[in-house]
């Protein structure tokens, strides 16, 4: 396997949670249209008809991995805008006919700040369904919250810091059942579980370019055809007038190659992390028997992520004495702060058992000697730690 040119000389990367390497492949798919093809699409010359030409194939791309039309993909700026968009857009089209949201606790800030900002100024009720201890919300929950003013239903498909996957498809006909729309943040499950749309039966679905091996600035949303949304930008009338502004062509066509490079990746990548994920389990827990314990659903996780809880440790101690690693304890968006994850929390781990935990996340360019050396790494800091308790 060739290593990527930004992760030759650095540490060992385990963070592909919070974002991935811009795959070369990516990079060559985009180059043309920051040099050469420079028009805008909305022109009707022949230089916005290629830089038109170009929105339309990448779009016909992202809908290949997701099995949708490609007229139901919406660009957006990355997943952010992309929650903001779904619910937002959904809440402020369908005031008329209700005020209430049911999300989870352990949504991503996107979509919990976006909830916020309804209730805080336009008068929703946002419902905070809870998981259990392997971070899973319950479709019966999910279900009981319903009343008639329920106008959206907003379950993130796959959890950043414990890859804990939602059963979507399962609230997806409850929702549907009840005549209340579907939004599932899909931003970490795409491209390495199938996202199928036609399985998942959501009307709404967030994509981020920057975890799918595509630059940081770019992201798309699923519209189920037919659906009204209240705009996320005012303006011209790009995207449907649904995201005003002149397109980023350049970023545009990169998403669409990651999305391709994904999809014809999408079987082989799966076992490999998964087998990769396993290995690194195993060696810690060879290494520290009895002090290692999984955050998450067994089972029911993304097959490049594990998040454990260690001992006697505090995980960022444990990544701060480990410069051979770059990993972090959990979502990239919370780091810095050395409260325990909210996440962690809401599953019923104790102050300590959330403080000592470690996300350690696996991608294209992992490989068994990386997860072998990580493991060395890591356990030498850990011993190092216990020995000074």
């Amino acid at each position: 396997m060739k290593t990527h040119p930004g992760l030759r000389e650095g540490p060992i990367y385990l963070d592909y949670n919070a974002t991935t390497p811009v795959d070369p492949v990516v990079v060559e798919a985009m180059l043309p249209y920051l040099s050469t093809h420079f028009g805008n699409p909305s022109s009707t010359h022949r230089y916005g008809h290629i830089a038109h030409q170009a929105v339309d194939n990448a779009r016909q791309q992202v809908a290949g991995l997701m099995h949708c039309a490609p007229g139901e993909i919406l660009f957006t700026a990355g997943g952010s805008e992309s929650d903001n968009l779904a619910i937002r857009g959904v809440a402020l089209t369908r005031r008329a006919s209700g005020n209430h949201i049911i999300t989870q606790i352990t949504e991503h800030p996107a979509v919990l700040n976006t909830c916020r900002a309804l209730e805080r100024l336009h008068g929703f009720r946002i419902t905070y369904v809870p998981v259990d201890a392997a971070g899973r919300v319950s479709p019966a929950d999910v279900e009981a919250a319903i009343d008639e003013q329920t106008v959206l239903i907003t379950i993130m498909h796959a959890n950043n810091e414990t890859g804990t996957l939602q059963p979507i498809a399962e609230i997806a006909e409850i929702a549907h059942r009840h005549g209340v729309l579907m939004h599932s943040d899909a931003a970490q499950s795409i491209g390495k579980i199938p996202t199928r749309l036609d399985k998942l039966g959501v009307d709404l679905l967030t994509i981020a370019g920057h975890k799918v091996y595509a630059p940081k600035g770019i992201g798309a949303l699923y519209v189920r055809r037919g659906l009204q949304l209240e705009p996320i930008i005012y303006g011209g009338g790009q995207e449907v007038g649904r995201r005003a502004g002149t397109e980023n062509i350049a970023y545009i066509l990169a998403l669409g190659a990651a999305c391709m490079v994904a999809q014809e990746q999408l079987i082989e990548s799966q076992e490999r992390l998964r087998q990769l994920r396993d290995l690194l389990h195993r060696r810690l827990e060879a290494s520290l028997p009895g002090s290692v314990h999984l955050n998450g659903h067994a089972n029911e996780r993304l097959p490049n992520t594990l998040n454990l809880s260690i001992d006697r440790v505090i995980g960022e101690e444990v990544l701060a004495a480990t410069p051979g690693v770059a990993s972090s304890t959990g979502s990239a968006c919370h780091e810095g702060n050395t409260d325990p994850s909210p996440v962690l929390l809401a599953m019923g781990l104790s102050r300590e058992k959330a403080l000592g935990a470690l996300r350690l996340t696996l991608g294209r360019w992992s490989s068994e000697e990386e997860v072998e050396q990580a493991a060395t790494l890591l356990v030498r800091t850990i011993a190092t730690l216990h020995n000074k308790r």
